[in-house]
């Protein structure tokens, strides 16, 4: 029995199959939706490995830093983190919140499976508990929306190629490893760590309304955060809102404007709700 050899346009027609085949595999597989908006969300990673990356980051970005030993800093940022956790997404997490002493920080981040960092340079901006819910709430947003986990997932797909993805993720590729590190900013300066899109960020906000609000934080305080936000930073070298991967504070706080009346109806139930705590 004779078999004739595949043309090469028949070949490249086989791989092009294949391809589109394992691409819109990857596609079913990593569909998710995020919390509050319903957006969709391309995730490739499984929750187990997103935490576990989560976890090596965190602790690779804190062991050179200086961790704050201010009682008062410590306490009300866990305990607000702690109950904005508790009415997220992700309430069973293994949430960790740490500050960390650098008063040049105007910042705080978060990292998959729970860890949010924030520095002390952000308190003072925060000055009321409703401030620092608005910042806890963003972070703990992100996390929820699995924010980093799609960030990675985009990046590795780009660097390596969907014919490559799966294989590449079920063993230990330095490929990966060097995609993963490149996504979390590791060895890039701190305020770098896994920088979101201005996408995220804007979700974020939106999710972290819901969230405060159905703490019992008065959700109207983030937008007066966040002019304290933006004074804070006048005359520190930024770049323009086009470039950057965060909003700009006048954007930011019309969208928080326009996201109110959704997380105002949380709010009002969180204000009837018996026993509820209600922190303006």
């Amino acid at each position: 029995m004779h078999f004739s050899k595949p043309s090469n346009t028949n070949l490249c027609s086989i791989y092009r199959t294949f391809s589109l085949v394992l691409v819109l595999s990857f596609i079913l597989i990593a569909c998710y939706k995020a919390p509050v908006t319903g957006r969709s969300q391309f995730i490739i990673l499984s929750q187990s490995q997103e935490n576990e990356m989560g976890l090596q980051a965190y602790q690779e970005v804190l062991k050179d830093e200086k961790m704050s030993n201010n009682p008062s800093y410590n306490s009300s940022v866990k305990r607000v983190g702690q109950r904005i956790a508790s009415v997220s997404d992700t309430p069973n997490y293994e949430w960790e919140f740490k500050v960390v002493d650098n008063d040049e920080q105007i910042n705080a981040f978060a990292l998959p499976g729970g860890k949010v960092a924030v520095y002390t340079g952000i308190l003072p901006v925060a000055e009321t508990e409703a401030g620092l819910a608005t910042v806890m709430a963003h972070e703990v947003a992100h996390v929820a929306a699995r924010h980093g986990g799609e960030r990675v997932s985009t990046d590795v797909l780009v660097q390596l190629g969907a014919a490559g993805l799966g294989a590449a993720l079920g063993g230990q590729n330095p490929q990966v490893a060097n995609a993963v590190m490149q996504a979390y900013g590791l060895g890039a300066t701190l305020g770098a760590v896994l920088p979101f899109s201005r996408a995220q960020e804007s979700e974020a906000d939106r999710i972290g309304l819901v969230y405060m609000a159905k703490a019992g934080y008065d959700p109207r305080e983030a937008a007066a955060f966040w002019i304290r936000m933006d004074k804070a930073v006048k005359g520190k070298s930024q770049p323009p809102e086009f470039l950057s991967t965060h909003p700009g504070y006048g954007t930011r706080i019309k969208n928080i404007q326009k996201y109110l009346p959704e997380a105002m109806v949380f709010y009002e139930q969180a204000r009837k709700a018996p026993n509820k705590s209600i922190i303006n």
